[in-house]
């Protein structure tokens, strides 16, 4: 049970580590698998302390690490997949290779810049947008 439980938790802060790369923050799939793995082990230990109370001491440990478990699986899918809804599609955002609409913005010393002249000035500018949600 104990390991079923560390294993859960793994899943769930594991998650703040592969956000980093692409395969795994698009869709949590290895998050998944673990938490599946650690539910197993979870049912595991539940069927042991139950079947055999006199020698697996563990009826109220495992209801309460069986609660836990469900309880950070559930917040992991509701923010996961549930919240994530909340956030605006980017079909607006420009795609690469597109001419972007000419702006003004202020530089580090608070002096105004205009696409159109790092344009002019400039054999070619690159422009980084980050999709957003504040």
């Amino acid at each position: 049970m104990w390991a079923g439980f560390a294993i859960v938790l793994l899943a769930a802060f594991s998650f703040l580590y592969l956000i980093q790369f692409p395969v795994t923050r698009d869709f949590p799939w290895v998050n998944l698998l673990l938490f599946a793995v650690g539910g197993c082990f979870l049912a595991v230990g539940l069927k042991r302390a139950f079947g055999s109370p006199e020698r697996y001491r563990g009826k109220i440990s495992g209801i309460v690490l069986g609660v836990l478990s469900l309880a950070i699986f559930g917040l992991f899918y509701y923010g996961t997949f549930v919240l994530t809804r909340d956030i605006p599609s980017a079909s607006g955002a420009p795609h690469p290779g597109t001419q972007a609409p000419d702006f003004t913005l202020s530089d580090a010393g608070g002096k105004s810049v205009m696409l159109a002249d790092l344009i002019r000035n400039n054999r070619a500018v690159l422009l980084i947008f980050y999709r957003g949600y504040w």
